[in-house]
């Protein structure tokens, strides 16, 4: 009988009813079974509590972000994650997928509330959902769940704890030690930390949001996790800085570690193999054969981003939506009610992380046309998700981001030409087609490296037909090309490669493990090949001792003769373990696991030592560095907080701060504290991140240097802080809106007296804070 299309069948066979299934009895558990079952929950809450008081969180603070996640979030949300989602989940799988529909939830709640003009509405979903669940009898059980699932085992609970708590302790050293909550140290942030405080405090009073450094400007980007931070301190109280520079991240990363070993064990078919692509995900990346570099030619960052918020955000909320395309893949899932959670997740993608949409789109595909070649058949439901996911692509591009392009050019090998410059210590316009792509090659290569356990299924080949690993690979192949085809000026399609590589590690760790099961390694064999692909890459790199960028005067060939001695060392090794008798089969298997271990040494170096770094493949850093202390201005903090609190968030100010401090020649407009801190939108402040600016940039430019567009309207500004009169505080004030002036006296000429012709309400240090009146006159400023 010819073997029927999985999607005909429930490829899923569950097993005899037991603890697992579906409507199993609940399993006993002893009083010392539950304490050891909660102690790593316990782990993380006391590692997370000790790091936050560590770095200047309140218990206070803590106390209502937590309340606020827990009861407004993750508990409304596992109500309904337990009404409509039929695979059985343990509580911490529950609360990790609960949250991040609670996350979608409030996001798409908040949006309608702010533009009524009562942020605080927000609230209806979580006490909607209360209130739902109590008065109907129908949903009072799933406060007790459907069905009490085995309890995981605790090596597994335990298992996911220490990797959360790595990761917190990773967000400690590398981010909570560098990026301070008190002035001046503050002033000395990641430069776009500020740019993030600034949107949450323009999502926070305005619906629909626009760019707050120019007003008028429309903003075109991914503001969905902005929504989240406002509402969260509406309801809380908690001051946004402490929720983007402390705790917003935490709970996000938490339930991104669930949500991957969950889909790991769909992936893998068993703990042990998500656990080795949890593993991977965070830890391995690209290896580094070189001295004087600790990052991967061709690498990524992990899920610890706090410094791109919205990545980290989008991809949790990416997550579910893998999850339940692999329940209907499979046929865990099949009801009305998984396209409905299936929408509201990609309408929550859209806003959060858009980079996700062609790519789930171009994975959906690959699958639609493997199915189609197969079977010569497409599921309806395969062909709805993708006309789903097709669909949002097309709404998100032209109509919620306007069809602007945000940077985004054709730009072939681009990222190549910065990566070869970066490398060989020279400009990336330099860098010819020929090396460029050259360069591309070896990154190639050492991403195959990395993942080259999905060679692995080779032996099974029915597995790399399998729609979750060609959806995985499909998404891979498309990150991939768009990296590689397109361009931008802060390399942003390096989030194209990025954003799909949790998926491919589990392809990966499948492949790995099933070649290893095929050959039948034994442990010590495969321990001795994974020693041997340590030792040949730190060998290589002392032998070959190529430190980059490159010393003056050395070939770029340099760059290339260690990768192509690890090539030579793994086909030297499948030889010399055929000519021993090994079998093809089993030298193939020890290849794979000498290849693998081989990339372990730069996670060593970049994932698990504590210290920053940063990727050949990301934009060379301004040759100044970050501001020093005394570049940073005296009493920015004080004055624009007291304009916060002076002032109605429809208020228009205007600042003569358009350059990052310290870097005024060239302007490096990419300045945003005077709108962070104030939480009022700008005339002209910075104008690096608008759409207007990253649109007209061309790739003989610095976009950050680029002048702004509208010289009348920004001499309007500046002619009020160099030569203020009555005309030109009129002119401001009457002809473009403007109610306060946010004067950085540093920046005045001497003998400029500002308060001639503008109200002192407020002098802190450098800074002093105007008002603009009809009867505007001189006063004494309030300290």
């Amino acid at each position: 009988m010819a073997e029927a299309p999985p999607f005909q069948r429930s490829t899923h066979q569950p097993s005899a009813p037991g603890p697992d299934a579906e409507g199993s009895p609940p399993v006993p558990l002893t009083g010392r079974r539950r304490f050891l079952n909660r102690l790593p929950a316990v782990a993380v809450i006391g590692c997370v509590a000790i790091v936050l008081s560590r770095y200047g969180v309140s218990a206070w603070d803590m106390a209502r972000f937590a309340g606020y996640v827990g009861l407004g979030i993750a508990l409304p949300g596992l109500l309904w994650i337990r009404a409509v989602y039929r695979p059985a989940l343990t509580l911490t799988e529950g609360l990790a997928l609960g949250a991040t529909l609670g996350y979608a939830a409030e996001v798409l709640t908040y949006i309608p509330a702010r533009a009524l003009g009562a942020p605080l509405l927000v609230l209806a979903w979580p006490v909607g959902t209360y209130a739902l669940f109590l008065a109907v009898p129908g949903l009072r059980r799933h406060w007790r769940g459907r069905t009490r699932p085995r309890p995981a085992p605790l090596w597994w609970s335990w298992s996911l704890a220490l990797t959360v708590i790595y990761l917190v302790v990773w967000t400690a050293v590398n981010f909570f030690r560098t990026q301070a909550l008190t002035w001046p140290a503050l002033g000395a942030s990641f430069v776009d930390m500020p740019f993030h405080l600034a949107l949450v405090g323009e999502v926070k009073h305005h619906m629909p949001p626009m760019v707050p450094t120019v007003a008028g400007e429309p903003l075109v980007y991914h503001w969905f996790v902005y929504a989240h931070l406002a509402a969260t301190s509406w309801v809380t109280g908690v001051e946004p800085l402490v929720l983007l520079f402390r705790l917003a991240v935490l709970p996000m990363l938490a339930a991104l570690v669930v949500l991957l070993a969950l889909i790991g064990r769909r992936v893998t078919g068993s703990r042990a193999g998500s656990l080795g692509a949890l593993a991977a995900t965070v830890l391995v990346t690209a290896p580094t054969l070189y001295l004087g570099s600790t990052a991967g030619v061709f690498t990524w960052k992990t899920v610890q981003s706090w410094s791109s918020p919205t990545q980290t955000f989008g991809a949790l909320l990416f997550a579910p939506i893998v999850l339940l395309l692999i329940d209907q893949f499979e046929g865990r899932q099949r009801s009305r009610h998984t396209w409905a959670l299936l929408a509201v997740f990609l309408l929550a993608v859209m806003g959060a992380k858009a980079t996700y949409l062609p790519l789930l789109t171009a994975g959906l595909a690959a699958v639609v046309l493997v199915e189609a070649i197969r079977w010569f058949w497409v599921p309806r439901r395969l062909l709805l998700a993708l006309a789903m996911a097709g669909s949002t692509l097309l709404f998100a591009q032209f109509v919620f981001f306007g069809g602007v392009r945000q940077g985004i050019v054709l730009d072939p090998l681009s990222i190549m030409r910065v990566t070869l410059g970066n490398l060989a210590g020279r400009d990336a316009a330099a860098v010819t087609a020929g090396a460029a792509l050259g360069v591309t090659l070896l990154c190639v290569l050492c991403a195959a490296i990395t993942w080259c356990g999905v060679l692995g299924l080779l032996c099974r080949p029915r597995l790399l037909l399998r729609p979750a690993v060609v959806l995985a690979l499909g998404m891979a192949v498309a990150g991939l090309g768009a990296a590689l085809l397109l361009g931008h000026p802060h390399l942003s399609q390096g989030y194209f490669l990025q954003a799909p590589y949790p998926y491919v590690a589990m392809v990966a760790v499948l492949g790995l493990v099933t070649v290893v099961r095929r050959a039948r390694l034994g442990v010590r064999q495969i321990a001795v090949a994974a020693v041997a692909g340590i030792a040949a890459v730190y060998a290589i790199r002392m032998v070959f001792a190529v430190r980059v960028p490159l010393e003056p005067g050395r070939a770029d060939f340099a760059l290339y003769a260690p990768y192509l001695a690890l090539l030579g060392v793994a086909a030297l090794a499948g030889v010399a373990l055929l000519a021993a008798g090994r079998g093809r089969l089993r030298a193939f298997a020890l290849v794979v696991c000498l290849v693998t271990a081989a990339g372990t040494p730069a996670a060593w170096a970049t994932r698990v030592l504590p210290g920053t770094y940063r990727s050949p493949t990301s934009a060379p850093p301004n040759p100044n560095g970050t501001p020093t202390a005394a570049m940073i201005p005296k009493g920015v903090f004080a004055a624009g907080r007291w304009l916060r609190a002076n002032s109605a968030p429809g208020d228009l100010v205007a600042t003569n701060a358009h350059c990052r401090w310290g870097y005024e020649n060239p302007c490096d407009s990419r300045v945003f504290w005077a709108t962070a801190l104030t939480e009022r939108r700008m005339l002209v402040e910075g104008w690096a991140y608008t759409a207007t600016n990253m649109d007209s940039w061309r790739d003989d430019e610095v976009v950050e240097n680029r002048p702004f567009w509208d010289h009348d309207r920004l001499q309007a500004n500046d002619e009020v802080f160099q030569a203020p009169s009555p005309q030109t505080v009129r002119r401001l004030r009457d002809g473009y809106g403007v109610r306060w002036l946010f004067a950085d006296h540093r920046r005045m000429r001497p003998g400029t007296h500002l308060w001639a012709h503008a109200k002192l309400r407020f002098r802190s240090g450098d800074y002093g804070v105007y008002e603009l009146t009809p009867d505007s006159e001189a006063a004494q400023p309030t300290r």
